[in-house]
């Protein structure tokens, strides 16, 4: 197995520590609350499947923060979110993920990779971007520090209440994420396929 060393918005591997119900072993309770052909192909879903109601509630909260973008902060910032709260949390796996994906939705693929790189304290090119990842570090760390400082800089930043909120619960969901994916297994480096000469 090869671990990562660094942050990276490159696509991982994860490896459980408990075995994962295998595909065809899925009864259909499990089967139902994987919800999707991705789901059902993840070692880390197919974990979780153990408890099928609670995977149901965790992957439509998750489908909820990060696709209900009606009325609240774009995907680039809820993903910005979610990024810094791994960063914070030394989850390699979900910074990954959601680094990616804060670079495909806002094309600041430099700003995303300074905060993998540096952490929440660096530079992110704008205001609204700083205030998110600090609003994020200060709820992955003790979420009783979070309070109207936060919020004021947020809104100072041009963030709605609606945005907030969204940044809040990307921030919160990905601390409790990240934490259960850390005690379950680790990130690898996918092994690739060499070229033909």
């Amino acid at each position: 197995m090869t671990r990562p060393e660094t942050f990276t918005q490159d696509s991982l591997g994860w490896v459980p520590w408990v075995e994962p119900v295998e595909r065809e072993d899925l009864t259909a309770e499990q089967d139902a609350a994987l919800l999707d052909d991705f789901r059902r192909a993840s070692p880390y879903f197919r974990l979780l499947a153990r408890d099928p109601q609670a995977l149901r509630a965790r992957t439509l909260t998750d489908q909820d923060i990060f696709f209900n973008t009606e009325g609240g902060a774009g995907r680039a910032e809820r993903e910005l979110a979610a990024t810094a709260t791994s960063r914070t949390n030394g989850c390699i796996y979900c910074a990954s993920v959601h680094s990616a994906a804060a670079t495909r939705e806002s094309g600041r693929h430099d700003d995303v990779q300074r905060l993998l790189d540096e952490g929440v304290g660096a530079e992110l090119g704008s205001e609204a971007w700083n205030a998110i990842a600090e609003a994020a570090d200060v709820l992955t760390h003790l979420p009783l520090d979070f309070g109207p400082a936060q919020i004021e800089r947020l809104r100072a930043a041009g963030l709605s209440d609606a945005e907030i909120v969204d940044v809040i619960n990307g921030a919160a969901f990905f601390n409790w994420a990240n934490r259960l994916m850390l005690s379950l297994g680790e990130p690898e480096v996918p092994t690739r396929k060499k070229s033909r000469s």
